[in-house]
């Protein structure tokens, strides 16, 4: 144990490059029981504690002892980036494989092959990689000195960022032989999560009888001053950012739970001169990375950003933590806070909650859940067909949105009812039950979940207090610091020209509907006389609408007035429609097109008749522009339920309206002229490309498209 200790503290040292380091409490026990036990080992360490120390100290004292090559399955390309720096810190030779990096593959195969690597990241999507999975995995397994997964909550179902793929690491630590030690990581978990990640890290002991060893340290943060702030509109929550960005200490992350908020919250910080950049799932990966040298450099005062900047990205001088808006839990909530004040004495975290939080987690709390019915038709497409369908070819079997549809295979290919293969995915002809129990247990969990962090927002006791008790920290005790213990410590005031300008961003209108130039694929097998592009003189043109339903300013009023409540009711005489109307003629106003449309058409709705046929009328009335009226229905309309992937939902409008003799009358002396074609929402926008196509089809120049709202 001495020599195992004097190696570690050396390689630790040398990690940190600092030569009076020592370890934390619980880093040298871990790692003495991965090497010098060869144990199965669960960290629960706060944020910032030195979990990566624990497997890069191990690795170099495993390799010295002649033990293969690390496993480390990483679930974000930003966590493999700064682990492989970290590593060669330490003198340990670390590679990814990942989907950026794929013209490096067969070097990394090459030099795994000879061993001349220490650690090999992988993401847990790449463990079913059917040429990884088949032809590489078992001989690395073979000789694996030590299986390491991090952030490895993700492997529960209880989890606050649970990942069908990792479920398969199930299977893979079953696999492993014995006496190779396994070591899972996290910052955040319950006493929930912990008991089932321990008994997933039990699996395939075959007589090894060691019980999985828990290292669990306190979760308070002694540098982190929290706080919140109820105000009563987003108005009022941008007003404040606005106000006071500048005065948080050093740089950090302003969260927002949807990407339309990110968005606009950093375009609105940007107009008023403030250094911001926004992050979320749609920035491609250059950009990320970017923004993330722009933040460790301190190049910027934040990044305004989703839950897509979280695990993995590491600056330990970050100086504070808002949130527009509540995350979904308090397990989530000390996640995301948990990146700040790290290495620094002081860090503010200030949550700003919003009066929509409740629907949005809503939203998201069953995104991760299979459909019964749906995975019943996956399953039966692919029992009939004689070789694999690739995600394409079901989408266009199966009503089923592509993302959605990659997220039911990943839960079928888990439970053992499908598996990828060369070319797409079979069968297994394993028996497959919708586990209803399952899921209404975690459905359940997630509402209480929810009734947590409300508890944690009208709290007026400490808020880290409550934090590590949520996380079942049995050391929890109030910090002295937050706005419960010590009182306000953030100011509540706004300047009143950052009441204006928040006004300002959140009036603003006018959003892009972008055409339609392909028909989808498999829309042929659905009876839909279409493939390829759309012919030129058949498309409509690009198109605006008055706001996203997901926006800050708009969408509120937009989703308020499309909820079930409103039915298909016309849109009241109210000034909250009239300011609607109002916005809607400023889009038209402020639209670039080439020619004025010449009239006013709108497009037939079972769910919203008065409230589009009003919504023409004001524009035709406003614009000055004859109103010719709706299309007719043909074939008795739309068909099938609204949702579901792009093939179907053409399908479901495909010859569904026809120019009826009125309307064609009205549109002879139009002919060689553009046209508004007015609708309620623009979603998958077949609708507008359908309806559009049979104007043009009656000699209409262009198909200018109308909406009140953009579903996304």
């Amino acid at each position: 144990m001495t020599d195992i200790r004097a190696s570690a503290l050396l390689a630790l040292r040398t990690l940190v490059g600092r030569d009076d380091a020592e370890f934390h409490d619980g880093q040298f026990e871990a790692i003495e029981t991965l090497v010098a036990e060869r144990r199965r080992v669960l960290v629960v360490q706060r944020t910032g504690w030195g979990k990566s120390a624990v497997y890069f100290v191990a690795t170099l004292l495993l390799r010295a002892q002649g033990a293969g090559p690390t496993i480390l399955v990483s679930p974000l390309l930003a966590l493999m980036r700064d682990q492989v720096a970290a590593a060669a810190r330490a003198g340990v030779r670390a590679v990814s494989i990942n989907s950026s990096n794929q013209h490096e593959w067969d070097e990394t195969l090459r030099r795994l092959s000879a061993d001349e690597v220490d650690v090999l990241l992988v993401s847990p999507e790449r463990l079913n990689n059917p040429r990884f999975r088949d032809e590489q995995l078992p001989a690395l397994i073979d000789r694996i000195g030590l299986l390491v997964v991090d952030e490895a909550h993700c492997i529960s179902d209880w989890g606050h960022d649970f990942r069908p793929d990792y479920r398969r690491l199930r299977e893979l630590i079953a696999g492993m032989p014995t006496g190779v030690p396994v070591l899972a990581t996290t910052a955040t978990a319950n006493s929930r999560v912990v008991t089932d990640v321990a008994e997933q890290l039990d699996a395939g002991r075959r007589g090894f009888q060691h019980a999985v060893v828990t290292i669990r340290g306190p979760l308070a943060r002694a540098s982190l001053r929290l706080g919140v702030l109820r105000l009563p509109d987003n108005r009022a929550r941008l007003a404040w950012l606005l106000s006071h960005l500048g005065e948080l200490p050093g740089s950090g992350i302003v969260y927002a739970l949807t990407v339309s908020a990110a968005e606009d919250t950093a375009r609105l910080l940007r107009e008023a001169g403030h250094a911001v950049r926004a992050y979320t799932g749609r920035t491609d990966t250059e950009e990320r990375e970017e923004c993330e040298r722009l933040l460790m450099s301190n190049r910027v005062k934040a990044l305004v950003a989703t839950s897509a900047l979280g695990m993995g990205f590491d600056k330990p001088d970050l100086g504070f933590v808002l949130h527009l808006g509540a995350p979904s839990s308090p397990v989530a909530y000390y996640q995301q806070v948990g990146r700040a004040g790290r290495a620094t004495a002081n860090a503010d975290v200030l949550l700003l909650p919003g009066t929509e939080d409740t629907a949005i987690w809503e939203y998201f709390a069953t995104s991760s859940m299979p459909d019964e019915e749906k995975a019943a038709a996956v399953l039966d497409e692919l029992d009939r067909s004689d070789s694999p369908l690739s995600t394409p070819a079901l989408e266009a079997l199966v009503d089923v949105r592509r993302s959605r549809l990659e997220l039911l295979l990943k839960v079928l290919d888990v439970d053992g009812a499908v598996r990828r293969v060369q070319g797409g995915w079979v069968s297994t002809g394993v028996p497959w039950a919708y586990d209803r129990e399952r899921y209404e247990r975690i459905a359940a969990e997630r509402v209480a979940e929810q009734q947590s962090m409300i508890d944690y927002e009208r709290t007026s006791g400490c808020r880290m207090e409550y934090l590590q008790r949520a996380l079942d920290d049995e050391t929890a005790v109030a910090c002295g610091r937050c706005d419960g213990c010590a009182g306000v410590w953030y100011p509540a005031g706004v300047a009143a020209e950052a009441v204006s300008a928040a006004g300002a961003s959140l009036d603003r209108v006018g959003v892009a509907i972008e055409p339609r130039a392909q028909w989808p694929t498999g829309a042929a097998s659905l009876g839909v006389d279409a493939r390829g592009n759309i012919p030129h003189g058949e498309r409509i043109a690009a198109g605006r609408a008055l706001a996203r339903l997901t926006d800050l300013g708009w969408g509120g009023p937009l989703r308020e007035l499309f909820a079930p409540a409103t039915g298909g009711a016309p849109a009241p005489d109210t000034v909250a429609n009239a300011a609607m109307l109002a916005a809607c003629v400023r889009v038209l106003a402020e639209w670039d097109w080439e020619e004025r449309p010449a009239a006013v058409v709108s497009v037939p709705s079972r769910r919203h008749p008065e409230l589009i046929d009003s919504v023409a009328r004001s524009i035709a009335e406003a614009g000055r522009l004859p109103l010719l009226g709706p299309l007719d229905w043909r074939n008795g309309g739309p068909s099938g339920a609204s949702g579901g992937n792009s093939a179907y939902r053409l399908s479901n409008v495909w010859q569904s309206f026809a120019v009826g003799a009125e309307l064609g009358r009205a549109l002879e002396p139009l002919t060689g002229r553009p046209v508004l074609l007015v609708d309620d929402i623009a979603d998958s926008r077949w609708t507008l490309t359908v309806a559009g196509r049979e104007l043009r089809r009656h000699g209409v120049s262009v198909v200018l498209p109308f909406a009140l709202a953009l579903k996304s």
